[in-house]
């Protein structure tokens, strides 16, 4: 059956303008993305196909241009139009982040972080550079990578960048590649030693946002471990 002849409420873009897009399945957004199917299915039924290739729509969106052009129904323009997307979605976080505001709405920082580190499947660790009024003045900048499930982390090159950037306040993030976002010891111990170190040179750890899959993120701060 053609999305044609679906409900209304079952088509995707039908459905996103109606109820808003959390409201799709993963396979229903790489449906609006895709925008047609391929001879005897859907979009939907490709995206679906897809997904069950890639197993994850995290795998297709870290897919590098081989492994994704190797997928049905995708190409290189495909390719090229998934990442314009996927940055034009980070500059859009950044700008808001540039207002200073959103660095007391945890959420909008982990959207936005989702973009940078999400998808990575080493685990890195990064840093958000703030001026006095904790506006960006720098993207995000990555410090370590590490291997599937840790990173070794120098306070010291913290604050070397945060001494070369003339900043005055800082957000600490890493991605954890199990997906799981909750932190263990060791993350809580580092953020402690870094908060140390960048106190010494009266620069304040805001926040340490911890990345897992599906959108989940921790956010030390909000459990008092910064």
């Amino acid at each position: 059956m053609a999305i044609t002849d679906w409900h209304e409420n079952d088509r995707p873009r039908e459905k996103l303008l109606k109820f808003g897009e959390a409201s799709l399945s993963d396979a229903e957004l790489l449906a609006i993305f895709l925008r047609t199917g391929v001879k005897g299915k859907s979009a939907v039924e490709l995206a679906q196909d897809l997904l069950d290739q890639f197993g994850s729509i995290h795998n297709l969106l870290n897919a590098s241009e081989a492994e994704f052009c190797q997928g049905k129904g995708l190409g290189q323009a495909k390719y090229v139009h998934l990442r314009g997307v996927l940055e034009m979605a980070k500059r859009h976080f950044e700008s808001g982040l540039s207002k200073g505001d959103a660095f007391t709405k945890p959420d909008q920082i982990a959207q936005y972080l989702h973009l940078n580190i999400g998808n990575l499947n080493r685990e890195t660790f990064v840093v958000l550079l703030l001026d006095q009024k904790h506006r960006l003045i720098e993207k995000v900048i990555t410090l370590f990578t590490g291997t599937l499930n840790q990173a070794s982390i120098h306070p010291r090159e913290v604050v070397k960048t945060v001494l070369e950037k003339n900043a005055s306040a800082v957000i600490l993030a890493h991605n954890h590649p199990s997906g799981d976002p909750a932190p263990s010891q060791a993350d809580i111990d580092i953020t402690q030693r870094i908060k140390e170190a960048l106190a010494l040179i009266d620069v304040r750890v805001l926040d340490h946002v911890i990345i897992g899959d599906g959108g989940r993120f921790e956010s030390l701060a909000q459990s008092g471990n910064v």
